[in-house]
């Protein structure tokens, strides 16, 4: 992985988990934590459209829109957690 792709990945998690942590509320992460959620919500977005049968365009766009959903998913699931 270049220094490049690492970037990308980071731009694109900040934005999806900033942009989650701001839908959810509540949550209040950090730029690490949203980067974090990010990223790790981009897999998981890529693994329920997956299995959803669905595609979103691709580019930066459709990444940050896959990502963002997961990123809501993994923040929605925290919150439930965190409220039992």
């Amino acid at each position: 992985m270049s220094l490049q792709h690492l970037l990308v990945l980071m731009f694109i998690g900040a934005i999806a988990g900033a942009l989650a942590d701001y839908f959810v509320g509540g949550i209040r992460l950090a730029l690490a934590g949203a980067i974090i959620i990010g990223v790790i919500g981009a897999f998981v977005g890529s693994w329920i459209f997956g299995q959803l049968g669905m595609a979103i365009a691709g580019g930066l766009i459709g990444s940050i829109i896959t990502a963002f959903v997961g990123a809501l998913v993994l923040l929605l699931m925290l919150r439930a957690l965190r409220r039992a």
